[in-house]
């Protein structure tokens, strides 16, 4: 066979591969096509799932709470009193989300969250936790050492500023509320929620306009 046969075979091994979905994408087809023949799963309620957790379960959700917060105090109060129910006037709620404790942060008191055992989590209104809430590392210096960890994440706070770590537990969640940015004051409720990010409500990010 000559080097360009080769080089030519080369080329379409390698754009055949380009095409075919990853290891871990084919062994969970492989695994959902043998679940599927078992009756085991059905596929209209994986779908649904996935719907769910695409366009109706997420941070956009936690981003309304919060910006309702801001604009309406008696909501605010609301919420830091029992935030599950209060979270649930806006039809947010169910699986991982029936006791929610919501944080607030001040100038002078900032909350971090954490799971040191696994990754609880309020899933009702921050969506699937992100990859690296459930690492060892974040689990363990979350606790030992919160400082070094909001700066790790770009977040440096003065030494005037408490830092609170609060640990979730399958029993209670939490949710930070985190302050309101300066020179908004213009702005309506929806974007006032546009200015929140899921990591301002786990406590690793301090928001701004």
């Amino acid at each position: 066979m000559s080097s360009h046969d080769s080089n030519k075979i080369s080329q379409l091994h390698r754009k055949l591969h380009h095409h075919l979905p990853s290891d871990p994408a084919l062994r969970v087809k492989a695994l959902e096509s043998i679940l599927v023949e078992k009756g085991l799963v059905d596929l209209a309620t994986v779908d649904r799932y996935i719907e769910a957790y695409e366009s109706k379960i997420g941070p956009q959700n936690g981003a309304i709470v919060v910006a309702r917060a801001w604009v309406n105090p008696d909501y605010k109060r609301r919420l830091l009193e029992d935030g599950a129910a209060a979270i649930s006037e806006l039809g947010f709620g169910g699986q991982e989300g029936t006791q929610i404790v919501v944080l607030e942060n001040t100038v002078k008191v900032h909350n971090l969250v954490v799971c040191t055992l696994c990754s609880c989590y309020p899933w009702p209104v921050l969506g699937l936790p992100p990859v690296w809430y459930k690492s060892a590392p974040y689990r363990s210096r979350a606790v030992i050492d919160p400082r070094g960890v909001l700066k790790d994440f770009g977040l440096i706070l003065g030494d005037d500023v408490e830092i609170r770590v609060w640990d979730s537990t399958a029993e209670t969640r939490y949710l930070v509320l985190p302050e309101r940015p300066a020179d908004t004051e213009g702005l309506s409720e929806d974007e006032l929620a546009v200015l929140v990010t899921r990591d301002s409500m786990i406590g690793t990010d301090k928001l701004s306009a």
